[in-house]
């Protein structure tokens, strides 16, 4: 099978493997149901929405990202370049999210920075590649490749939900620091990207919300 997830059967079938290797998951499947394939967008549209999310509520993050396309037409990195700053803080972004965003495009705009190079990548240089702009840190790189390219294997440790679901899933007495959670996922290689995704359903089951990013 591909190391790429494109659809919901690339999906189960890499469900019954991940079962397979760790019968644990069974009973976690068994209250979460299927996870959702929840595809992004790849390019620079996909990866400003993982950013504008970041720090936010699902509601505030869908608030703004509507706003930002509503006003702009298309929304691209030209529309970013050109956008001034104070129009893009009154839409809501942080004065943050704004230098990443500005430097994300001049980054594509230049050459530095190919976007649609990286689903040809392994994941580990494409994470490279992303992680290297400014403002992009190893969170944001991990949600683009799981989310936007699909990559199987990518596991975002530092994320605070997944944290706590892997917390309520497998009754441990405290939450898993980033670290921790790296060799949590070893027994979930290949597939670790297909692990989060089912442990971030299974959070929104037991706690009955979406997670908010980190």
């Amino acid at each position: 099978m591909s190391s790429v997830i494109r659809n919901e059967t690339d999906l189960h079938t890499a469900l019954k493997a991940l079962i397979a290797a760790d019968p644990r998951l069974e009973a976690v499947l068994a209250v979460a149901g299927p996870p959702p394939l929840r595809r992004r967008p790849d390019g620079f549209v996909g990866l400003a929405w993982i950013i504008v999310g970041q720090q936010l509520s699902t509601a505030s993050a869908g608030a703004i990202w509507a706003r930002l396309s509503a006003a702009f037409d298309p929304f691209d990195h030209t529309a970013i370049l050109g956008a001034r700053a104070p129009k893009l803080t009154r839409l809501g972004l942080s004065a943050a999210k704004i230098r990443t965003l500005k430097a994300l495009a001049r980054a594509i705009d230049r050459g530095a920075l190919d976007l649609a190079s990286l689903a040809a990548m392994p994941p580990e240089e494409a994470h490279a590649a992303l992680t290297a702009q400014p403002g992009i840190g190893p969170w944001t790189a991990d949600l683009y490749l799981l989310s936007c390219l699909g990559h199987a294997d990518v596991w975002p440790a530092g994320d605070l939900a997944l944290q706590e679901a892997t917390r309520l899933a497998f009754a441990l007495d405290a939450r898993p620091t980033a670290r921790q959670m790296v060799p949590l996922a070893e027994p979930w290689r290949p597939w670790r990207a297909v692990a989060a995704r089912l442990l971030w359903t299974y959070y929104r089951t037991v706690k009955r919300r979406d997670p908010a990013p980190v």
